[in-house]
């Protein structure tokens, strides 16, 4: 199954869902990655400093983490071969001053944003999906 491509149609089939729970990032050195797999990651991306893991905030207890953030998926299967999305998203949250951490799994993209953030950011999802769904219509 290889996903949406077209960008009319994700942008109008995108339906954002705020995910249950608070996320945060944290940096651990490699040598210690494994170790690190029992806090259950929801994501893992090895860097040149560190590994980088995306843990539920509870998981995170006694290491040094960014501030809570709050994950949107986008339930639309998107190709990873889409071009336009994360630009069009990202330019909606930014018009609205939010910061947006994007995650790009084989299904959906997935959207951390600051927690104080959270329902404003999905609400300005909702509404460029909807913007996109009446322009469809017309």
């Amino acid at each position: 199954m290889s996903g949406v491509t077209d960008l009319d149609e994700l942008l109008a089939t995108m339906e954002p869902a705020l995910v249950e729970g608070r996320f945060v990032y944290a940096s651990v050195p490699g040598d210690e990655f494994a170790r690190c797999l029992l806090r259950a990651p929801i994501g893992v991306f090895r860097e040149a400093e560190g590994v980088t893991l995306i843990l539920p905030f509870e998981a995170a207890d006694g290491l040094a983490v960014s501030p809570p953030m709050r994950m949107i998926t986008l339930t639309v299967h998107s190709s990873l071969e889409a071009v336009g999305l994360t630009a069009a998203f990202a330019t909606a949250l930014t018009t609205e001053g939010i910061s947006a951490n994007v995650v790009a799994g084989y299904h959906h993209d997935h959207i951390f944003v600051p927690e104080r953030d959270a329902e404003r950011a999905l609400e300005t999802l909702l509404a460029l999906s909807r913007t996109a769904r009446e322009k469809g219509d017309k």
